[in-house]
């Protein structure tokens, strides 16, 4: 059986044992969990496939599409496919899950 349980503390010992601002910690089907710690800059692209962040800690500015809003822990993000978009100005705490999930291209609306 797989892992059904991961928390933020384990991905932050998993993401210590690397240079990247991410580490993969669980798949299932299309659906990849990542846990995501950039430092003092978000310089991440648009990616193919749609994803969700749930914000463990910190605060911040988010910009997706050409808008920004506030986040801070316990946020829910949804970024689809393609569209550009960044953490800005967030604090030194700052740790977010990823969820990417669905076809290349993003899910039909």
């Amino acid at each position: 059986m797989k892992k059904f349980k991961i928390t933020p503390a384990e991905g932050l010992a998993a993401l210590s044992k690397q240079e990247k601002p991410f580490v993969e910690l669980f798949q299932h089907g299309t659906m990849q969990l990542e846990y995501y710690k950039p430092e003092k800059i978000d310089l991440q692209q648009p990616h193919s496939r749609d994803e969700i962040y749930v914000v463990i800690s910190g605060i911040g500015i988010f910009y997706c599409g050409g808008e920004r809003k506030p986040f801070k822990a316990g946020d829910f993000l949804f970024v689809p496919a393609k569209v550009e978009h960044r953490f800005e100005d967030f604090s030194d705490d700052f740790a977010t899950w990823v969820i990417f999930y669905g076809p290349e291209g993003g899910e039909e609306k």
